[in-house]
C-alpha cells in the first residue's frame, strides 16, 4: 500500500529550506539595521558566492539595493528568541540594534556592521541583481569571513518554514569519502 500523501505545493519549502538561518545587516544613511533570513544559498566556493531573497517588503531591501553591501551574520542556537523577534517586526519603526541588545562591530570592507554575538560573519557586496526585480534574489560575493571560536554555544538552527525549528546535532565524520573535492576536507 502506498504510504504516500498529497502536500500543498505552497508547503514545499519546508521541505527545502536552506539553512542554517542567518541574519542580514545592513547600513544606509548612518542607520543600521538587521532581518532574520532563511531563504539563502551557496552558489559557488571560490569567490564565495551567495544567493539570498530578500523582499521589496522587508525594511532592509532599499538598503541593500542601494548600498549593494551586506553581512551575512550566523547565530548560535542561544540566539533564536531574539532571531526570532527580529523576524516579527521592521527596522522601519525600531532599532533591532539596541531593542535586541546586539552590539554592533565595525566592519573592514563594507558599511553593515558584523554582531559580535554570532558564531560567524560574512562581509557581502552584491554581484548580481539581474533576478532582483521578478524574484528579489541578490547574488552576493563574500569578500572577507569572520568566526568566533571562542564561543561556547556553536549550534546553528535550521527554519522548518512553519513556526518551528531544527537545531544541529551530532556531526558525522565522511571526510574519507570525500574523493570528488578533497580541497574542502
Amino acid at each position: 500500500m502506498n504510504a504516500m500523501r498529497d502536500l500543498p505545493l505552497a508547503r514545499v519549502f519546508q521541505l527545502i529550506e536552506p539553512g542554517p538561518v542567518a541574519l542580514l545587516t545592513t547600513a544606509s544613511k548612518g542607520r543600521a539595521n538587521v532581518m532574520t533570513m532563511s531563504w539563502h544559498m551557496m552558489m559557488e566556493f571560490v569567490p564565495p558566492l551567495i544567493a539570498c531573497v530578500v523582499s521589496p517588503a522587508d525594511y532592509s531591501y532599499n538598503a541593500l539595493r542601494t548600498t549593494r553591501e551586506c553581512v551575512i551574520a550566523i547565530p548560535g542556537v542561544d540566539l533564536i528568541g531574539k532571531v526570532v523577534d527580529i523576524g516579527n517586526c521592521s527596522g522601519a519603526d525600531i532599532d533591532k540594534f539596541s531593542v535586541y541588545r546586539l552590539t554592533a562591530v565595525p566592519a573592514k570592507k563594507v558599511a553593515a556592521p558584523l554582531i559580535a554575538e554570532c558564531l560567524a560573519n560574512l562581509e557581502c557586496k552584491v554581484v548580481d541583481t539581474r533576478m532582483v526585480n521578478k524574484y528579489a534574489l541578490f547574488i552576493l560575493e563574500a569578500v572577507k569571513a569572520w568566526r568566533n571560536p571562542a564561543r561556547r554555544e556553536r549550534r546553528t538552527f535550521h527554519a522548518n518554514g512553519d513556526g518551528t525549528f531544527v537545531v544541529d546535532g551530532r556531526t558525522l565524520d565522511l571526510k574519507k569519502k570525500m574523493v570528488k573535492f578533497p580541497e574542502l576536507v
